[in-house]
């Protein structure tokens, strides 16, 4: 059984094989690879993480959701955002964005309906981000979303010949449910 989210714009949906050229086009793209290691940014790793993403769709409990996401109105894959589900009811979320699509309220989009069902189907109680803390878009889209900034590692990663720092924001399910616009008006 397929898994699909739907917003006003976009379907979020299991990858399958046919997905690899659009999610190698996104990946490819200098601009993506910037907070990636190289090992991540080859064609043989995203082969992997594709094949991954298959099959995490077939595992029993399911414990993780990484989407594809797509137009709806040509299904064509444009990003990708999951959440993956940890112990003590933690989940860690991610996304990323063709870049001709940025900057269009899209990765938003797709985020909000993730913690949406990482909060209300998957009863989340702490979903956090982890990013390279100069990727300000990410940061920015998090913030955006309403989460908080927790902690910041120094010199945590290394790869393309430099220590990066990482940033770590987060989001409690009172302090999501307490943002959500309301019906009772």
């Amino acid at each position: 059984m397929r898994f699909e989210l739907a917003t006003e714009r976009l379907l979020l949906r299991d990858y399958n094989k046919g997905d690899l050229e659009d999610f190698a086009a996104m990946s490819s793209d200098s601009e993506f690879q910037r907070f990636y290691s190289e090992k991540d940014c080859s064609p043989e790793h995203w082969k992997k993480l594709l094949a991954m993403f298959i099959s995490e769709a077939n595992e029993q409990p399911r414990t993780n959701y990484n989407l594809a996401i797509c137009l709806k109105s040509d299904h064509k894959l444009i990003g990708s955002v999951g959440i993956r589900l940890e112990d003590n009811r933690q989940a860690s979320v991610g996304c990323s964005l063709n870049r001709t699509f940025q900057q269009q309220g899209i990765a938003q989009e797709a985020m909000q309906s993730i913690l949406n069902f990482g909060f209300q189907e998957l009863n989340a109680h702490r979903i956090y981000a982890e990013t390279i803390s100069e990727n300000r878009a990410a940061i920015a889209l998090c913030e955006k979303l309403g989460f908080r900034k927790e902690a910041e590692f120094i010199e945590h990663r290394y790869f393309r010949n430099r220590w990066w720092n990482t940033s770590i924001l987060a989001l409690l399910s009172s302090e999501y449910l307490y943002n959500q616009p309301s019906d009772d008006l």
